[in-house]
């Protein structure tokens, strides 16, 4: 279930920068990309390229926001319930004021204990 929850969150971020990629192209007075194909023997005309930009920016638009519906369908979610999880750790946790019996111990303790096996 993980995959399909990447795979969703890569695609949206795929879909994300060709949205802002074609939105950058147009210009909302008329120029973008569109003031580029001026001539009449163009294959795609003004009108044909405007057409066709708005028409992807709608399409992608709509495939972010399927996307996003979908990935909140893949969401990994744990078995375990979490608060199942916090009263574990509430019972299972250790008293702060208590020293472990493995206390890590100082250099200078060490040569303190050296010292004190010297002398007997």
């Amino acid at each position: 279930m993980g995959g399909l929850y990447t795979l969703a969150i890569v695609l949206i971020f795929i879909v994300c920068i060709l949205l802002v990629l074609v939105v950058l192209v147009q210009n909302s007075k008329g120029g973008g990309l569109a003031s580029s194909f001026s001539s009449n023997n163009q294959i795609m005309g003004v009108r044909r390229t405007t057409d066709f930009l708005e028409k992807a920016t709608w399409w992608l638009a709509g495939s972010l926001l399927a996307l996003c519906v979908a990935a909140s369908a893949f969401i990994p979610r744990n078995q375990v319930q979490d608060d199942l999880i916090i009263g574990d750790q509430i019972e299972n946790a250790v008293d702060p004021t208590i020293v472990p019996p493995s206390f890590p111990v100082t250099a200078g303790d060490i040569e303190a204990a050296g010292q004190e096996d010297a002398e007997n």
